[in-house]
């Protein structure tokens, strides 16, 4: 089994979602994608990320800035900090993502692209009703379905879910529901582990 939990609030987020793919595939592993709200997470468990956005380290943030870039250009990705809007509330994209259920890769890719390639705020309605048009979703629907409680809760639950399994961030990633890995650089680990899982069940 692997999990991705995900927020497409995170530029890190975005690098894992697309390179986690073709890793699955190649393995011939299914991934059970798993929507959060990684605000929720840092308001709950992990603080720091705010106050390390509050006080910044000027040589710490200039790198970080360079390794965004790096990881971006190998994965083939468009990836800029958003001048207008960061943080974002992506309340209504990831609601939109447990209710699309198995169909909410597009959907969650073109919010990934839109945000974080072309600067546009996916919290409002306008933005989020061209990315429904663009992957062939009715905004209608859409909308009337994110404002379902049975949506909401889900959400929440996945959640409270990865904060009681360890989790601290997005991404946050299980293979064979135990063994979590976190971020986007993780890859090369997540892949021995899967092949440790395929042997052990041979």
């Amino acid at each position: 089994m692997l999990e991705f939990f995900f927020d497409c609030s995170s530029p890190w987020t975005y690098l894992a979602f697309h390179n986690i793919q073709p890793l699955a595939k190649g393995l011939g592993v299914e991934i059970t994608w798993r929507p959060i709200l990684v605000g929720g997470i840092f308001n709950t468990v992990n603080p720091s990320v705010y106050a390390a956005r509050e006080t910044p380290v000027p040589l710490k943030a200039r790198y970080m800035k360079k390794d965004l870039a790096d990881w971006a250009r190998s994965a083939g990705l468009t990836i800029k900090m958003p001048p207008t809007v960061f943080p974002v509330n992506s309340v209504k994209a990831m609601r939109g993502c447990i209710w699309l259920g198995n169909g909410m890769v597009p959907f969650a890719r073109a919010v990934f692209e839109a945000y974080w390639g072309d600067d546009k705020d996916i919290s409002r309605d306008s933005v989020l009703t061209e990315i429904c048009q663009r992957v062939g979703v009715d905004p209608v629907k859409f909308f009337d379905g994110i404002g379902q409680q049975a949506i909401k809760d889900r959400l929440k639950a996945n959640t409270d879910e990865v904060m009681a399994r360890g989790g601290f961030g997005s991404p946050t990633i299980f293979v064979d529901e135990t063994d979590m890995y976190f971020g986007n650089d993780r890859m090369p680990l997540i892949r021995e582990a899967l092949l440790r899982h395929k042997e052990q069940a041979a």
